[in-house]
């Protein structure tokens, strides 16, 4: 029996700096939102004295503080790629560049995963919200 190879994913320069804007504008709206999640917590923090309340309030704190984090870090990673980018594409070559296709590939998953977990903190974040709202 034969063996049928997976196509390979390629991709071009043009491809992947259309993929960082779309990740970067991503970025931008979670940016946007944490600010209107932690006015959210602001505006609890002052109605509520229980402990536990406070104490959640608090953990949340924290993640969108740990969120913010991580976003900071994936932009500075798609402006350190797009740095490698535009120097490749001064030479003259749209040459697919392996080793940044694989970094690439490995933000895409990284992405993923981050798109995930934000999720479920917003999800989460939501449910105390009409609890305690």
């Amino acid at each position: 029996m034969e063996k049928t190879q997976k196509p390979e994913e390629v991709l071009f320069n043009e491809d992947l700096h259309f993929e960082h804007r779309q990740w970067g504008s991503e970025l931008a709206f979670w940016e946007d939102e944490l600010k209107s999640f932690k006015n959210r917590l602001s505006e609890l923090v002052n109605r509520w004295t229980d402990n536990n309340v406070l104490a959640q309030l608090e953990h949340y704190q924290n993640e969108f503080i740990l969120h913010g984090r991580v976003i900071d870090d994936l932009q500075e990673a798609i402006e350190q790629h797009e740095i490698r980018i535009a120097a490749q594409t001064k030479t003259g070559q749209d040459a697919l560049d392996t080793i940044l296709v694989k970094k690439h590939l490995e933000f895409r998953n990284r992405m993923e995963t981050q798109r995930q977990i934000y999720a479920d903190l917003k999800k989460e974040f939501f449910r105390f919200l009409s609890r305690y709202m």
